[in-house]
């Protein structure tokens, strides 16, 4: 390969998108605007329920129950009601995700909005502990004789953004790089340019390359910004190899541009290349990369599935290098798969493309 062909063509495309703002807002500006929105937006913390109580005892105990759950961080009373229909009238307005009801003979109810699964479980969850620390109180009849003390390791705060803010990153680069390098060689052909890069003695892979190189660019950018956002913004705490993440979201970054390149190449077609790029990597990326679910929980094609996508390796090793801290000795069989699947999508790349060349 010729160094000065590919430089020619890196700033080739590096002027086009210097020309167009654009692609400059896609490349840097939304990777951040979209970072900060979920990041702020996306939590999978159950704080601050919103619950009634109807008490139908008055009595001092029943008060201290009622005061117990007002004032824990997790629970918030939002008012007190006289009957069945008014507890029903504001959970099905959403104002409470829960009711207690406390009868005279000192016997509870709970009442729990169920639309939300995840959320009415957690919330039981903490409606349960107040009140079995209210009927033990100081008493050690109801104390089991085995005291569990759980240590929570990696995250001990229980966090979301702490998990989901590193998942973020790998899932936005993911859709953002793929459509920065779907339009490339679409709008050569669309443009009427193709053939004079046919005509010139530019081979496909330094075509490849030099195409890829200013948009691997901006994706470093990308990342640098991500991580300062992901450690100043969202306080996510970092005990990882610096040195290996950049490492491991350049390669990443090479394979979903070629990806994006390869769209191209096959579609020939901005408009077509553009929504394939989107579908291709945005859904598959938030859904199957175990980014938001478990991928031992999906059914087993699924998970066969989840090995063609880059964005399964690099969320797990965003993870354990920002959470874990864990190094080449856990996360070596990620980074041999990443590397493999860029390979195969250069090559893949290289070919079609040729063909395209010929014909």
């Amino acid at each position: 390969m010729n160094m000065r062909r590919i430089a020619a063509v890196a700033r080739k495309e590096m002027t086009h998108i210097l020309r167009d703002p654009r692609s400059l807002a896609t490349g840097i500006a939304i990777p951040m605007v979209l970072i900060i929105l979920f990041g702020y937006a996306l939590t999978l913390d159950v704080d601050d329920v919103p619950f009634a109580v109807w008490d139908r005892s008055g009595t001092p105990r029943s008060r201290a129950l009622v005061a117990a759950m007002d004032a824990s961080q997790y629970l918030r009373l939002e008012g007190t009601a006289q009957s069945y229909a008014e507890l029903e009238l504001a959970i099905e307005r959403g104002d409470v995700l829960a009711a207690l009801v406390i009868a005279r003979d000192g016997q509870l109810q709970l009442i729990v909005d169920g639309s939300d699964a995840n959320t009415a479980a957690i919330a039981i969850g903490y409606i349960e502990a107040i009140v079995q620390q209210q009927r033990c109180g100081a008493s050690s009849a109801c104390k089991p004789s085995i005291e569990l003390r759980p240590r929570v390791w990696f995250n001990p705060d229980m966090a979301s953004r702490n998990y989901i803010v590193p998942g973020l990153l790998a899932v936005i680069m993911n859709v953002i790089a793929a459509l920065l390098t779907s339009l490339t060689i679409a709008r050569e052909w669309e443009t009427g340019t193709m053939e004079q890069l046919i005509s010139t003695p530019l081979r496909v892979p330094e075509l490849i390359i030099g195409k890829l190189v200013p948009y691997w660019v901006i994706g470093m950018i990308d990342v640098v910004l991500a991580f300062l956002v992901g450690l100043l913004l969202f306080d996510v705490p970092f005990r990882g190899n610096l040195l290996l993440l950049f490492a491991t979201t350049a390669v990443f970054l090479i394979g979903v541009l070629t990806f994006g390149m390869l769209i191209s190449v096959v579609t020939k077609s901005q408009l077509l290349a553009n929504q394939i790029a989107v579908l291709g990597t945005y859904l598959p990326a938030f859904l199957l990369s175990g980014f938001m679910y478990s991928i031992d929980n999906m059914p087993q094609p699924l998970q066969w599935l989840t090995y063609v996508l880059p964005a399964r390796y690099l969320v797990t090793l965003l993870k354990g290098l920002f959470l874990k801290g864990t190094g080449l000795e856990v996360l070596w069989l990620e980074i041999v798969l990443l590397v493999a699947y860029t390979a195969i999508v250069m090559a893949v790349a290289n070919v079609k493309l040729k063909k395209k060349l010929e014909a």
